[in-house]
C-alpha cells in the first residue's frame, strides 16, 4: 500500500506557529510518528508539502496513479482550492483531510471547505492527532475496498 501525505500552505511553520490551534510539534515530527504506523501495516508514505497550490496540483499529477490513497491538509487551501479540490478529485483515490484545529469553531471564513464531499473522511481539532487518526482511518479504508 502506497499512501500520500499531502500538506498546504504554512505547515512547514508547524512548531512555530499559533500554539493554541496548531500545537507545538512540527510537520518532521508528525511525518516521523505517521511513519512508524505505516510501517505497523507495511504501507509506504509519500511526504510531500508546499506553499504553492500549482506544486501540490503538479505532485499529485506525478504520484497519484502508483498510489492507493492521500491523507490532506489543504491548509488555507481547504477554502478557496478549487484547483487543488479538482485535482485531488481526478486522482480517483479515497481521501481523509485532516486539520489540527478544529475549523468550524473558528472564524466564518474557515468554516467553508471545498473538499466537502470528495473525502471519506474529516478528522479535525486533534492537533497532531489528527494525522494519526486520519491515516488509520485511511488505512483501515482502503484495506476494505
Amino acid at each position: 500500500m502506497r499512501i500520500l501525505v499531502l500538506n498546504g500552505p504554512n505547515l512547514n511553520m508547524l512548531g512555530k506557529r499559533y500554539e493554541k490551534h496548531y500545537g507545538t510539534v512540527t510537520l518532521s515530527d508528525i511525518n516521523t510518528m505517521l511513519g512508524k504506523i505505516a510501517a505497523q501495516h507495511n504501507c509506504k508514505l509519500v511526504f510531500f508539502q508546499s506553499n504553492h497550490e500549482g506544486a501540490l496540483i503538479d505532485f499529485l499529477q506525478k504520484e497519484a496513479g502508483k498510489s492507493d490513497g492521500i491523507l490532506v491538509n489543504p491548509g488555507a487551501l481547504t477554502h478557496y482550492g478549487y484547483s487543488l479540490r479538482d485535482a485531488l478529485v481526478d486522482t480517483k483515490l479515497p481521501i481523509v483531510e485532516v486539520h489540527l484545529s478544529d475549523i468550524t469553531k473558528r472564524e466564518d471564513f474557515r468554516k467553508i471547505d471545498v473538499l466537502d464531499g470528495i473525502v471519506v473522511k474529516r478528522i479535525m481539532g486533534l492537533k497532531e492527532k489528527s494525522y494519526i487518526v486520519g491515516l488509520e482511518k485511511l488505512i483501515k479504508h482502503i484495506k476494505n475496498l
